[in-house]
């Protein structure tokens, strides 16, 4: 594992999933440690990028999520600093984070998503209901963990869902609810892995379903005929690729009721807890967390 040299672990930072961010990257710590890696944490919100070099950090393993760290700011700096770093490009990342920017780039690809609507201060609350339809997702345009987020059913309560998103984004995004089923498909080096459908009892698969709840179902095999998953599996990538993504990832989707898919957005950065998806994937495949850890950074971004 020399081959690697001194590898800092990004974790931390200011966004506002620091704390999912400081348990994502303990665990890659230890399984970096664990299999001989020279692995170090570094929190950007209390250390400066400057000592990477002075430092001689060889390569960056990113554990950070949202803002700064995964929407293309660290990794243009990173690119700037010469240090190969893991996941996705500047670019790549910026588009992901931003879900506007993703469905208009899906969009134009003809990768399907759900129609949605930008919204104001000034919106017509009720003509927005109205043409999207009800129930709805309100959401921020750049969090991740389901910041923010609501499922709207009644015309009444849109106001205040946006009131809540626009305490962490300027833009926010209404966008039409899927009723069916909620996968995840993990991307590692071009491949798609297992697939994993999701269930919790409550009304959407939010926060707390997904680092705290103990009700949280997650089904893998996900109970699609093999040839069903695998055609939801080149979509995946398709939706992956058409962002320029490269590395590794999550992709997120529904299924409706005729079992379309219809794409939601794509996580650059997955967490790496013990709750998270990533991980549970890749060990149905065969890939245990240690190993995932290692080949993520074998997989580096070099600019």
């Amino acid at each position: 594992m020399s081959k690697f040299g001194k590898v800092a672990v990004l974790l931390g930072g200011r966004s506002a999933e620091r704390e999912v961010s400081l348990k994502s990257g303990a665990m890659v710590l230890g399984a970096l440690r664990a299999k001989g890696i020279d692995a170090h944490p570094f929190d950007l919100l209390q250390r400066d990028l400057a000592a990477l070099i002075a430092e001689k950090f060889d390569r960056v393993f990113i554990a950070l999520h949202g803002r700064y760290g995964e929407d293309g700011t660290i990794q243009g700096a990173l690119e700037l600093l010469g240090i190969p770093y893991t996941g996705a490009g500047v670019l790549a990342s910026a588009l992901a984070m931003d879900k506007w920017r993703t469905k208009l780039v899906w969009q134009a690809a003809g990768i399907p998503t759900p129609r949605y609507e930008l919204l104001a201060p000034a919106s017509d609350f009720k003509a927005v209901a109205a043409r999207i339809g009800l129930p709805m997702m309100v959401k921020p345009a750049s969090e991740g963990s389901s910041i923010g987020m609501s499922k709207v059913s009644a015309a009444s309560g849109l106001e205040e869902a946006y009131a809540l998103a626009a305490n962490y984004d300027r833009v926010v995004i209404a966008e039409q609810f899927i009723d069916g089923i909620e996968l995840t498909a993990a991307v590692l080096g071009g491949d798609a892995l297992p697939l994993i459908r999701l269930e919790t009892p409550r009304d959407f698969y939010d926060y707390e379903a997904k680092y705290l709840a103990s009700d949280t179902r997650y089904v893998i095999p996900c109970g699609l005929a093999a040839n069903e998953e695998a055609a939801v599996q080149r979509q995946v990538l398709s939706a992956f690729n058409a962002l320029g993504c490269s590395g590794w990832g999550r992709v997120d989707l529904m299924l409706d009721a005729a079992g379309r898919p219809w794409f939601i957005e794509v996580n650059t950065s997955p967490g790496m807890t013990d709750h998270s998806l990533v991980p549970m994937a890749a060990r149905h495949a065969g890939l245990s967390f240690e190993d995932l850890a290692v080949r993520i950074l074998e997989l580096a971004h070099v600019g």
